[in-house]
């Protein structure tokens, strides 16, 4: 059953404030290519890690492929197992999503060798998990819940585990092209409401040491966006209901995000915002890890080390709105060297966490958020 508020507070409470990113490795395209065996890069992982922890982070979130388990199960087992550990010597915790609706490049996922990035296009090879046409086919759910059980099982006593994010943005229908933006069918939202709250129910009957969450993400990018907007379509509301711990992804400048806090402290549980971080967007390092720190809200950005994701490249949104993107990265915060793009991003970080905050009854948020 969900954890109660107290339960969410006292596990809150146990945990320093945490700091954290999104992570691919910088040679994976796509998480298929993070995790199929013939591609899996341990030392790369390791060494991306260390890095991560010199700049003063302390966890990571990051996505199963459905379709690696599907194919070669006792070899993902052992590539996580392989992948906690090296987070655990860096003293990093680490968050799993089990599903991910982000199939930005149009394609399904598919095993051996994958596409090459398209040059210039934001995550131009994203492939969602297990894909929207599993998604949108309800005779094949008896094996995702399968897969879910499986995972879960495995690592439901593992304290590296800090939570289980469920799905990535379920419903999520867009496509990246160089021309801009391309939605899919609308058909895939109920399906994928309903496959979330189904993978809530399968985990209940698992017991775990960690909390659950699915993000709320519905959160308006650019400036000219009405505040009604946020977190008011129904995957939102029914996501944050069922969470144990409140996760969203909020890709704003700094006001809209006091508004995003506003509308979810009623639930009286911690926050994360799972996914944050566009500079081009104005949500940046300067104003909104001081805000996060102050309200204690833990934060993972998008991306730690530039690689073939490409997302040191804007949305194409983004892009179109702004011609002089390149003077800057969209995301990412190390270079593919291990150098930082912006050394006060880092020093920011390192500051924050030697600065005590005040101990508030509510670990979710301060009481006012103004």
């Amino acid at each position: 059953m969900q954890w109660t508020t107290k339960q969410a507070q006292e596990w809150s409470k146990k945990l320093p404030w945490i700091v954290g990113f999104n992570y691919l490795p910088r040679s994976a395209v796509n998480w298929n290519e993070m995790w199929q065996k013939e591609s899996f890069n341990l030392t790369q992982i390791k060494e991306e890690f260390s890095w991560a922890a010199a700049a003063n982070y302390n966890a990571l979130r990051t996505n199963l492929p459905y379709i690696v388990w599907q194919n070669d199960r006792d070899g993902l087992i052992e590539r996580i197992e392989q992948l906690l550990e090296a987070a655990a010597k860096n003293n990093l915790m680490v968050v799993l999503c089990l599903f991910d609706d982000c199939g930005f490049s149009g394609a399904e996922p598919m095993l051996g060798v994958q596409a090459a990035p398209i040059n210039g296009l934001h995550n131009s090879q994203a492939v969602a998990s297990p894909g929207r046409k599993v998604v949108m086919d309800k005779s094949q759910w008896g094996n995702l819940e399968v897969y879910v059980k499986d995972i879960l099982n495995h690592f439901k006593h593992d304290k590296r585990i800090l939570l289980w994010d469920l799905y990535n943005e379920p419903g999520n229908r867009m496509v990246f092209t160089l021309d801009g933006d391309r939605p899919v069918s609308a058909e895939l939202e109920p399906f994928a409401q309903e496959l979330m709250e189904l993978t809530f129910k399968w985990a209940r009957e698992i017991d775990l040491i960690q909390p659950l969450t699915v993000g709320g993400w519905h959160v308006p990018v650019l400036e000219t966006a009405e505040y009604e907007e946020i977190l008011v379509h129904p995957i939102d509301i029914k996501a944050l209901e069922l969470s144990d711990i409140i996760s969203f992804h909020a890709y704003c400048q700094l006001d809209r995000m006091h508004e995003v806090v506003k509308i979810i402290q009623k639930y009286e549980r911690p926050m994360l915002c799972t996914e944050w971080l566009a500079r081009h967007v104005n949500s940046i390092f300067a104003t909104h890890l001081p805000f996060f720190h102050k309200h204690n809200i833990g934060c993972f950005q998008w991306g730690l080390v530039e690689g073939k994701t490409q997302t040191i490249y804007p949305w194409p949104i983004v892009m179109k709105e702004d011609l002089n993107y390149s003077r800057m990265p969209f995301h990412d915060v190390l270079k593919s060297s291990g150098e930082a793009f912006f050394p006060e991003e880092i020093e920011l970080i390192k500051q924050l966490k030697q600065t005590p905050h005040a101990k508030i009854k509510n670990r979710a948020a301060s009481s006012a958020v103004c």
